[in-house]
């Protein structure tokens, strides 16, 4: 065995698998380079560390299982004049986080609520921050069969342990007073733990109609509502803008 590939052995004993694959190319690098001994080392340290953080970036992703992959910077706000370029700026800096803050987007439908939503998801993921996207509908089902699955399981799991909690199309339909309870009680465990994104097409005092349980919805607009900033998307839907027609 040369020295190379015994170097690349050790290095995948020491569980550096990715560094020992490519340290023939970092070989030939430092060579070309003349770099000295010191230099090398570090070269061989930087890729690991770049290597491990795309990873952990590719996982996070994965994880945070978003419907589409659109960034905040996509978001075209002279199509939506309701929120301003400052504004939009603050929620990038994602101090709300930080501070456990909730976002709710308000809006009819096609005016870019899960879009800014998806947007801001991706920008904590860049930052470290574990996300978690999630339709309503979806939801109410893996609440409803955690016990039995190890699916929802997991994914309720995964929820619990988020920064950041995207809930999309929050309230587009009725609950039973089962789904309800067990909607406020996943709110509950995340009060002043994470932070949520919700997009809606009905107002927080609209939410009563469809939770029918009015001590229920007190409590989850308690919770939610504590330290929140509600964002009221009023422009023309960007879909029926852009639509496509077979007519010229």
């Amino acid at each position: 065995m040369n020295s190379l590939s015994k170097s690349q052995e050790l290095l995948k004993a020491l569980r550096l698998k990715e560094t020992a694959h490519y340290l023939p190319t970092l070989v030939k690098e430092a060579e070309t380079n003349d770099s000295s001994y010191l230099t090398f080392l570090n070269c061989i340290l930087e890729y690991e560390q770049k290597r491990r953080e795309e990873k952990q970036l590719e996982k996070r992703l994965k994880w945070a299982n978003f419907p589409f992959q659109r960034t905040i910077d996509e978001f075209n706000l002279e199509e939506q004049q309701s929120l301003s370029r400052k504004q939009l700026n603050q929620l990038k800096e994602l101090t709300w986080i930080e501070q456990l803050y909730n976002i709710i987007f308000l809006g009819p439908p096609g005016v870019g609520k899960t879009h800014l939503a998806v947007g801001l998801g991706f920008v904590a993921i860049n930052q470290g921050y574990k996300v978690m996207f999630i339709t309503m509908g979806e939801l109410i089902h893996t609440l409803k069969t955690e016990e039995i699955s190890r699916k929802s399981q997991t994914k309720i799991k995964r929820i619990r342990s988020a920064d950041l909690i995207i809930i999309d199309d929050l309230m587009f339909m009725a609950m039973d007073q089962h789904e309800a309870n067990l909607f406020f009680h996943l709110i509950n465990d995340l009060y002043n733990k994470s932070s949520i994104i919700l997009t809606s097409n009905k107002a927080p005092k609209e939410w009563g109609e469809l939770l029918g349980d009015p001590a229920i919805t007190t409590a989850i607009l308690d919770r939610i509502l504590h330290k929140a900033e509600i964002i009221h998307l009023n422009e023309d839907s960007y879909r029926m803008k852009h639509r496509s027609s077979i007519f010229n």
